[in-house]
């Protein structure tokens, strides 16, 4: 029987930069959640979630406003990166902090702190400008889930290196993304959806394209595959 480490934790310890994503959204929760309830708060504290929602989310409408008029105050260019923060609902939330959980530990044992944060805040930033910029579009976005999607990219990205070393065809690489937008078409068809898969798809493509600078390795590992191929 092999030796065993009893002093080990049953769980794999997560990278401190997952904890800083994923805390924040947990306090809000709580305080929302417990003041949709009545138990802190007062009467008020039933509305505080449709206060954040109006304080935080991005609305693209608003952003096109301020190009218009080249009026670019700091209180509103905020929320290119504190709309993931707040959630519609606690089953929302939930979701959403699972899956920054999962995807945030696997890229996050593999990239620097610091590249985890800009993947996040970067894809959330380009997933909300790239919504604006598409005309038609006017519902505000609120949640993670662009955030995690650029997750998914950085993902896609450690999957699409490790394939091309093995000589196996990197498409394999974009299963998750594919079956995630597919599972997203489906609920749509089913049950209505909104326009988010928009965000999401833009915040994919940020994620795996950033990966390609603040990844292991950088531009450089990717140009020395390229010429070894």
């Amino acid at each position: 029987m092999r030796d065993r480490n009893l002093n080990a934790s049953p769980v794999n310890p997560l990278p401190w930069v997952v904890w800083a994503l994923v805390l924040p959204m947990i306090a809000m929760e709580v305080v929302l959640s417990l003041g949709a309830r009545g138990i802190i708060g007062g009467p008020l504290a039933i509305g505080w979630r449709q206060d954040a929602v109006q304080r935080f989310a991005f609305s693209p409408g608003l952003m096109r406003w301020m190009a218009e008029n080249d009026v670019w105050p700091v209180r509103e260019l905020a929320r290119l990166v504190t709309y993931p923060f707040v959630h519609l609902s606690f089953t929302h939330a939930v979701f959403v902090m699972v899956m920054l959980l999962a995807l945030g530990k696997m890229v996050g044992e593999v990239f620097r702190w610091w590249a985890v944060l800009l993947v996040f805040f970067g894809a959330a930033a380009a997933a909300a400008l790239v919504y604006t910029a598409l005309p038609g579009l006017t519902m505000p976005l609120i949640g993670g889930y662009p955030g995690v999607y650029g997750l998914i990219g950085a993902f896609t990205f450690l999957l699409w290196m490790r394939l091309a070393g093995t000589g196996t065809t990197q498409y394999r690489a974009f299963t998750l993304i594919g079956f995630l937008l597919g599972v997203q078409l489906l609920f749509g068809l089913l049950f209505g959806g909104g326009t988010e898969w928009v965000a999401d798809l833009a915040a994919f493509g940020a994620g795996f394209g950033l990966s390609f600078v603040v990844g292991p390795g950088g531009i450089s590992r990717v140009v020395a595959r390229l010429r070894n191929r």
